[in-house]
């Protein structure tokens, strides 16, 4: 590797950023640990530092992952686009399901405010937020391609009442359910 471009990812080591994550792996010679550029933990010396095309080949020089940035999960996401991701499956899962903030942050192994903070700086969105886009969207398809009562649509969207699921509903779209499915009844929302 020429030194224009050790030093340019070298940079990006020293500045945690995430630019060189899943194209260079920092392999630091003296801890034998191989680190994704954007690694929050300590920057190693220049001249501790080595840059890998591919976790293999550091794997295969003698270099353990990182058990901060846990460099083999997650290909080019960094762990923070990970959990980002494993909570928007688990909201997908579990849309019918009262879930909170909490509850999300037990299954998925950390606190509620990590879990907040990471989420929201990953997506630009809170995690209610995201939950509340996916239930409107399948409240809209349903109402628009069944003819589910509303509140059987509403208890496969996470409400136990017709009426709390109608209040929502008509807060979010404007309209109540049964109008909006009066409006929009045929349309394909997938």
């Amino acid at each position: 590797m020429d030194q224009i471009t050790f030093e340019r990812i070298y940079d990006s080591v020293v500045k945690r950023e995430p630019t060189y994550d899943g194209v260079y792996y920092t392999a630091v010679l003296t801890t034998r640990i191989v680190c994704r550029p954007s690694c929050r933990a300590r920057t190693p010396k220049a001249g501790n530092v080595e840059f890998y095309t591919s976790l293999e080949e550091a794997t295969r020089a003698g270099f353990r992952p990182c058990k901060r940035c846990r460099p083999e999960e997650g290909g080019v996401l960094r762990p923070d686009a990970v959990l980002a991701a494993q909570a928007d499956a688990i909201m997908e899962a579990q849309l019918a399901d009262k879930l909170t903030l909490p509850m999300l942050a037990e299954q998925l192994k950390v606190s509620p405010f990590h879990l907040q903070r990471t989420y929201t700086r990953v997506n630009g969105q809170s995690p209610a937020v995201k939950l509340d886009q996916l239930r409107i969207a399948k409240a809209c398809g349903l109402l628009a391609t069944t003819d589910l009562p509303v509140a059987e649509i509403g208890r496969a969207v996470g409400f136990q009442g017709a009426s709390h699921f109608a209040a929502w509903f008509a807060r979010k779209n404007g309209l109540p359910p049964t109008e909006y499915r009066n409006q929009y009844k045929g349309r394909d929302f997938s």
